[in-house]
């Protein structure tokens, strides 16, 4: 009997302790700052590098922020001058902000899969008004978009542009982590950039089916890398969801199935920072947990990302990029509303819509998060900008100043 009541005692202590665990991490993260601030410059001290850190020093307003900027902003964001690598929207529609594009300033593309990425790319390295345009050569997939006053020296860090320096369609852990290393190895030489992170985002059934189809007619990403914390994922980590050299003629059914498909919430993973839930190792903590800390994660990396936009928003996705950027295209995006998704979107049983909407909750709630902070940000730039309608109207037709 005693062994008994010990061993109970024993199980009771055990789960306190991992309920108390996740309660505290979860805190850290969801909790409003006003309630949860802590002093970063302090733990800083106590702190030095983000190896010594445990995931209860992490602070409510570095939430999704890789753990390098952890350390002392002299080690990442800020420098000792004051010089900042990184700027967010809100930086940038300041008065006096200007994208410098003879100096410093570096446009990262995030390219996630089936979100219009391909098209954006094109434009961005076509169909952009410039001093000194991209130099594209015909049956060349990359242009060189160097600096007006530069033959080594880039502006643009994307697919078109410099290729996949940081590994096929790297995600927001692969790149924050790699584009400076990079940009130093392209241009061979060491030098200070500030960086504006780009990105486009698709509703999620529609970028779902988009992906299975492309899969289904033999497509694969297999060179991908995923490198998170150091290193890529092991086999068990991150097992294939076909044996072969791709998974073609796959049925919806399989696709849906398969637990280690990254199809699935594609987006909401490469906008997080993996490295707060232990990359791909999933025995780090609990689904839940770890399915809050990346959501909470994409979310605060969108909102002070430069600019982003909606695959269902074409016009004014535009109007926000040229608004910003002070660029113009030359060409006004165009909005396909048939698609290949859309049309085997008539041909699914409802309960396989309604599967695959709930395997793709992290991505329906941050596209809901993403479609109001767009419609924000149009408001915002509308109202500040005089002459709204002539320029709304003629985006990719008629070059136009806003500063």
């Amino acid at each position: 009997m005693e062994y008994l009541r010990k061993k109970t005692v024993l199980k009771i202590v055990l789960i306190l302790c991992f309920v108390l665990t996740t309660c505290g991490i979860l805190l850290v993260y969801l909790c409003p700052e006003t309630i949860c601030s802590f002093n970063l410059h302090a733990d800083s001290q106590k702190y030095p590098s983000w190896r010594k850190i445990g995931l209860k020093h992490l602070m409510a307003e570095n939430m999704g922020k890789p753990l390098s900027f952890l350390s002392l902003p002299s080690d990442s964001q800020i420098s000792e001058s004051g010089f900042k690598n990184k700027l967010s929207f809100d930086e940038m529609i300041k008065d006096d902000f200007e994208f410098d594009i003879k100096g410093s300033d570096v446009i990262v593309f995030l390219h996630i899969q089936k979100t219009g990425g391909t098209t954006f790319g094109k434009h961005l390295v076509r169909d952009l008004d410039l001093e000194k345009p991209c130099k594209c050569k015909r049956g060349q997939k990359k242009c060189k978009c160097y600096r007006p006053d530069s033959q080594a020296k880039y502006w643009l860090f994307s697919r078109y542009s410099t290729g996949w320096k940081c590994g096929l369609h790297a995600d927001w852990t692969e790149l924050t982590n790699c584009v400076d290393t990079a940009m130093d190895q392209t241009e061979k030489e060491e030098a200070k950039r500030r960086y504006f992170y780009i990105t486009l985002l698709r509703e999620p059934i529609a970028r779902f089916l988009s992906e299975f189809r492309h899969v289904q007619r033999g497509a694969t990403w297999k060179s991908s890398r995923h490198w998170c914390g150091g290193r890529v994922p092991t086999e068990e980590e991150l097992p294939f969801c076909y044996r072969g050299d791709d998974w073609r003629g796959v049925t919806l059914e399989e696709f849906m199935n398969c637990p280690h498909n990254l199809a699935v919430n594609r987006q909401t993973r490469m906008l997080a920072d993996l490295t707060l839930v232990g990359c791909y190792n999933n025995s780090v903590m609990s689904h839940r947990a770890r399915d809050l800390l990346m959501l909470a994660s994409a979310k605060e990396n969108l909102k002070k990302m430069s600019y982003f936009g909606l695959c269902e928003y074409q016009k004014i996705s535009q109007y926000l990029f040229e608004s910003t950027f002070n660029l113009h295209f030359f060409q006004p995006f165009e909005q396909f509303n048939e698609t290949h998704s859309s049309l085997i979107m008539n041909e699914i049983d409802i309960k396989d819509l309604r599967k695959i909407r709930e395997l793709n909750h992290l991505d329906s709630e941050l596209y809901k998060y993403a479609k109001e902070l767009l419609l924000a940000r149009f408001k915002r730039l509308k109202k500040d900008d005089p002459d709204f309608q002539e320029h709304f109207q003629n985006l990719g037709i008629k070059k136009y100043a806003l500063k």
